[in-house]
């Protein structure tokens, strides 16, 4: 009798791993690397980080999207007070120049530890940060904006 209750036990317990292995929860969001990349202050104190991310928010959003791949471009942004303020979304504004070009640089952040549908979560006492940041007008910003 006692090699039957062990080899059931045994059973029971290798069914339960495979499915929790299988099953995931119906809150998880989408995979995203927290990992802070660079952070600034902004004027009002708030640090705001810019975090690796994915495809959809953070530095693996940005560069090849928008062709933005130095941090020294978004710090310059939110060094400074938010341009527009809509709840804990943040935008701030940044201009480059080249001689007589001119840029304007948009950072977009989320100042609040989820994103704002609710899919991201950056964890408690921390904040989602940088979403994006891009040229005004266009997609890509120029080359010599990275140099």
């Amino acid at each position: 009798m006692k090699k039957i209750a062990t080899g059931v036990a045994t059973a029971i317990a290798a069914t339960a791993l495979l499915a929790g292995g299988l099953v995931t929860p119906a809150h998880a969001g989408p995979a995203w690397n927290k990992t802070v990349k660079c952070s600034q202050k902004d004027w009002d104190d708030r640090v705001v980080p810019t975090r690796v991310g994915n495809s959809e928010l953070g530095w693996k959003h940005f560069p090849g999207r928008h062709n933005i791949k130095k941090c020294r471009i978004v710090n310059a942004a939110i060094d400074g007070k938010p341009d527009k303020v809509n709840g804990a979304r943040l935008e701030y504004w940044a201009y480059a120049w080249n001689g007589s070009r001119r840029v304007k640089v948009i950072v977009i952040a989320q100042y609040a530890r989820k994103s704002a549908d609710g899919r991201y979560d950056a964890g408690r006492g921390q904040k989602i940060g940088v979403i994006t940041a891009y040229r005004k007008g266009l997609n890509k910003c120029p080359n010599w904006l990275n140099e």
